[in-house]
């Protein structure tokens, strides 16, 4: 058995070569990396009219029964009790000692009347996510994964137009909300999100379905495939994080720069705060009381010159100060721009940086992400 003929095949496994794309592995499974138009006009075509992504190799679950919110709550440092039915968030799971095992998206499907919570985690943790939950919450409510399920995401600002024509009534959902949709006799679960800091919907599906489905929407004269390659760089385009570049499980929220994304009810002081794994630590970053030493900060060359991971950063005059974690030459702004760990004393925007590559050094400049201003559509 060759290599590729180990790696798990999503749903859309035949049409992707029949879209002539190049496959790589990628988390355990063949993956489009491209399609014939190449990573740059598959890119450009996302923000300027609507890509279709296959990420079916993520790991998608629900939590049910009455406990499941408190259950969730006592994993992440995120308000889940607060989510109102059918709204979405960002959250992070913690390892005891506050570092991140993987970043997800969580959606309140009305689990108090009878639903549930759905989660969708990254594909190269799910195994290790699905286990944990279930070892930490799998007495206190019902753990399921969903592996029949395939997922899409259609990306761009003209990514509503197309999808509307398939599901009428989606153009009313908001930035992280949710709904329940039908096309031709299957069922849809459709959230107004994504990761590449455009508008955009992600769609949970049987997994029987997602090649019609997919078609169905390849064949709107907005939409086109997008593969791994223009992935990356519009999420890091964006500002987002890459879970095992970025954020992993020795880096903390804190560290991260991604405080944002917990609430003030799980904080110091909060109604619910503290609960949930590394809680002293966290809690403690959050508040000053236990400094961090580095932090995630953007990048930007002041030479045309790419810098990527793993280049490590200095100061002007030599002394090492930290190291870039993702980077690549921007296709939307036509310059190199990175994200990277650098001291706390040398993260302010504006701070001068040098990049060490291939033993040349690039000037750099400390700057706040996303390197785009998001385009999510709030309403």
């Amino acid at each position: 058995m060759s290599a590729a003929d180990a790696l798990l095949k999503t749903p859309l496994h035949d049409l992707h070569l029949a879209l002539g794309a190049r496959m790589v592995p990628f988390a355990g499974y063949h993956m489009p990396v491209q399609y014939p138009a190449g990573l740059i006009r598959e890119h450009q075509h996302t923000r300027q009219a609507a890509g279709l992504f296959d990420v079916s190799h993520m790991g998608q679950l629900r939590l049910v029964g009455p406990e499941a919110a408190a259950a969730l709550e006592s994993l992440i440092p995120m308000d889940v009790i607060g989510l109102a039915a059918h709204r979405q968030r960002y959250g992070l799971l913690l390892g005891d000692d506050g570092g991140i095992l993987d970043d997800l998206m969580f959606v309140n499907r009305d689990w108090a009347n009878g639903g549930d919570l759905f989660l969708v985690v990254n594909g190269a943790c799910k195994q290790a996510d699905i286990a944990h939950i279930q070892a930490r919450i799998g007495q206190r409510c019902r753990v399921e994964p969903l592996p029949q399920q395939a997922l899409l995401a259609l990306q761009g600002p003209q990514a509503v137009t197309a999808l509307a024509r398939l599901l009428p009534g989606v153009e009313g959902l908001v930035f992280m909300a949710g709904g329940a949709f039908d096309w031709q006799g299957v069922p849809l679960y459709v959230t107004r999100s994504g990761y590449t800091g455009e508008d955009g919907f992600e769609i949970s599906l049987p997994g029987e379905a997602a090649t019609a489905f997919a078609q169905a929407l390849l064949a709107q004269p907005e939409v086109q495939p997008i593969g791994l390659g223009a992935r990356n760089s519009l999420r890091l385009e964006a500002g987002l994080c890459l879970y095992g570049n970025d954020i992993d499980t020795g880096t903390t929220p804190v560290e991260a720069a991604l405080t944002w994304a917990i609430q003030k009810v799980r904080r110091s002081g909060g109604a619910r705060a503290g609960g949930f794994p590394g809680a002293a630590r966290v809690l403690a970053q959050l508040d000053g009381t236990q400094p961090v030493a580095r932090v995630r900060v953007g990048l930007q060359a002041l030479e045309r010159v790419p810098v990527r991971e793993p280049t490590p950063l200095q100061t002007p005059d030599g002394t090492p100060v930290g190291q870039v974690t993702s980077g690549l030459l921007s296709p939307t702004l036509d310059r190199p721009i990175a994200m990277g760990y650098v001291t706390r004393e040398h993260a302010a925007a504006g701070t001068r940086l040098q990049a060490l590559v291939r033993g040349k050094p690039v000037p750099m400049e400390v700057t706040a992400p996303p390197f785009l201003p998001p385009r999510y559509h709030r309403g």
